[in-house]
């Protein structure tokens, strides 16, 4: 499953670290943040619930950016 998320993020340096640390989350196939459409696109693996998989990604991107945030 693919979802669409709107992000607000300063720099495209941070919305690096932003995917970066979407991909590493446990429950993410795949995350692509684009700064400047300021939009984060995650695939999920397979059985995983994108609430609570997405509650535990916005926590690892505000750990590397703790300004960012994402709209769930």
């Amino acid at each position: 499953m693919k979802k669409t998320y709107k992000i607000d993020v300063d720099c495209a340096n941070c919305a690096n670290k932003m995917e970066e640390a979407a991909c590493k989350t446990a429950g993410v196939k795949n995350a692509v943040v684009n700064f400047m459409t300021l939009k984060m696109n995650v695939e999920f693996e397979e059985g995983q619930d994108p609430k609570s998989v997405m509650q535990e990604v916005r926590k690892n991107c505000k750990k590397v950016e703790d300004d960012c945030e994402i709209f769930l």
